[in-house]
């Protein structure tokens, strides 16, 4: 029984490679679009977009020992990541601009491209040449499948926890198949030591 539980690799995640986009892609768009002074969104989407990356880094990292802050730290990434959404969706309404749903001439394509694409260098030759509104949809549709992704992750992580417990289940489980197998053990020597006294004795050795 492993007391520590093995960690997946978050660089690997899908939703924690989106989530790198985002954070590159939000500071990007916070220079291009908002004023550099006197206005707070800035702070708060680029603190809200490293929060959602760093969350997850953290969770990860600490599901190896807890599974409980695994899920608590992915759900403050998962939170994170659905308030820097409402930040580019209330940015399209401010400005007077289109939010691209089921419908909409482009909204297939840019589905399309970032389900397809994970990884920063993917998005990068994008940062500068899109106009705010394509910025503004671009982001928001990889914060939905951050959102989802973790979400899903969630629930596996859930059910694991009802079906195997914590790290003090882990601990209690582990200790007790240590000291069962010494018990066994025992008493497999115990069996041996008599057969081999009777055995002796049956040769007329006594102990």
């Amino acid at each position: 029984m492993n007391v520590l539980k093995r960690q997946d690799r978050w660089e690997t995640l899908y939703f924690y490679r989106k989530t790198v986009v985002l954070y590159q892609f939000t500071i990007v768009f916070c220079r291009r679009f908002l004023p550099p002074y006197g206005d707070r969104t800035v702070d708060q989407m680029v603190q809200a977009a490293r929060s959602g990356k760093q969350n997850i880094v953290e969770g990860m990292a600490d599901g190896i020992t807890s599974t409980e802050m695994q899920l608590k730290l992915l759900n403050v990434a998962r939170a994170s990541i659905q308030e820097l959404r409402e930040d580019y969706c209330d940015y399209l309404k401010a400005k007077q601009l289109q939010q691209w749903w089921q419908g909409h001439s482009r909204y297939d394509g840019l589905l399309a491209f970032c389900k397809r694409n994970n990884d920063l260098e993917q998005y990068e030759t994008f940062f500068e040449k899109w106009n705010d509104e394509e910025c503004c949809n671009c982001a928001i549709t990889l914060c939905h499948m951050v959102d989802a992704m973790i979400n899903s992750y969630l629930k596996v992580l859930e059910k694991d926890f009802v079906e195997n417990g914590g790290i003090k289940e882990r601990m209690y489980a582990a200790r007790t198949g240590y000291r069962q197998g010494i018990d066994d053990r025992l008493k497999q020597l115990e069996a041996e030591n008599a057969r081999l006294k009777q055995l002796l004795k049956q040769h007329g050795i006594e102990f």
